[in-house]
């Protein structure tokens, strides 16, 4: 009894310790951006903005996040898919963006290099696949080593937003948002921003494009709240400039006025926006009739719970022709595309 005693208490010893030295070496070298990063854009695009602009955002769930996944943040038992699977993925996704031809692309959860997406730097791959367009990344995930699950750690991410632009743009800008889950978790989770780019138009104004990935897992709907308000606070300082402001990115809330269509909608921790979350001059765009995000508790079916919560806001001085989710029966992603196509009063 006693061998098994001491066996115990140096078992016990032994991951007391590994957790001491993970919560230690994360604290360390946890990921602190300023509030304000110059974002570096790859590319030389000559395209001149024309009348009609088509603008498509997309959360490509680090090309890991198919139909034939679940996910253990959901509840599901995958932390990382085969390197098959997510080839097939990343080639999938790449094939859509082609057909979609937009003027601009603005993608969430791109990984440039992460253990669960096999190492491949997925900036410079869908970079390659639309080689007319310049692209900017900004950071929002990085961790040396994410300690969960314990059976089987997800390890190594460096993941964030990437923006395609078919034109030429003046600069790009990582905004941090504020919003943090206490420690330990704000070390090995996003450090969440938002991705700016200024398009000149021939006019002398410039149309901001702006990529968003709000807070996800917040249960009291507070964080999400926190990160509009900063995020309208910069798109309203723009407009008042007269210039144009179109507001792509996975909100992780549904738009207003939507109704889920799947019943117990509370037991996902839903929230729906507000109207008056934004300021004058500012509005939702969506389309509810196809869902754009699904669960990953299980493998997509026909039953799994689905919602819309990838959507766009735009100034007023900018005319909304069509805004549509590309369905795909989530084959590639936990997310669907949706594309706005827009013209410039």
């Amino acid at each position: 009894m006693k061998k098994v005693i001491r066996i115990i208490l140096i078992l016990g010893l032994i991951f007391g310790l590994y957790i001491a030295g993970v919560l230690i070496y994360g604290t360390v070298t946890d990921f602190q951006p300023k509030e304000l990063i110059d974002i570096r854009i790859e590319g030389n695009p000559s395209t001149s903005p024309d009348s009609t602009f088509t603008f498509v955002t997309w959360n490509i769930g680090f090309t890991a996040l198919g139909e034939e996944t679940d996910f253990f943040y959901d509840g599901g038992t995958t932390v990382i898919q085969t390197e098959e699977i997510v080839k097939k993925n990343r080639e999938g996704m790449a094939k859509i963006i082609a057909e979609l031809d937009a003027d601009v692309y603005l993608f969430q959860e791109v990984d440039s290099v992460a253990k669960r997406s096999h190492r491949v730097n997925h900036v410079d791959f869908f970079a390659e696949s639309i080689p007319e367009h310049s692209h900017a990344f900004a950071v929002n995930y990085k961790v040396d080593f994410v300690p969960v699950p314990l059976y089987k750690p997800m390890g190594k991410v460096i993941s964030g937003l990437a923006n395609y632009s078919r034109f030429p743009s003046t600069n790009a800008e990582r905004h941090a948002y504020p919003t943090q889950f206490s420690w330990p978790t704000s070390i090995f989770f996003l450090d969440r921003c938002f991705l700016s780019q200024r398009i000149p138009l021939d006019n002398g104004k410039e149309l901001i494009a702006i990529n968003t990935h709000c807070s996800a897992y917040d249960t009291s709907g507070t964080l999400v709240a926190e990160e509009i308000k900063l995020l309208m606070d910069f798109a309203s300082a723009e407009f008042d400039k007269g210039n144009y402001v179109v507001i792509g990115g996975d909100w992780n809330q549904c738009p207003p006025n939507y109704t889920p269509q799947n019943p117990d909608p509370a037991s996902y921790g839903e929230f729906i926006l507000e109207e008056d979350q934004l300021p004058e001059g500012f509005s939702w765009v969506a389309d509810p009739t196809i869902p754009t995000n699904r669960k990953l508790e299980t493998v997509y079916t026909d039953s799994s719970y689905t919602s819309v919560i990838d959507h766009f806001v735009v100034s007023s001085n900018v005319q909304v022709e069509r805004v549509q989710v590309v369905n795909h029966d989530f084959a590639f992603s936990d997310h669907q595309p949706v594309t706005l196509e827009f013209l410039l009063k």
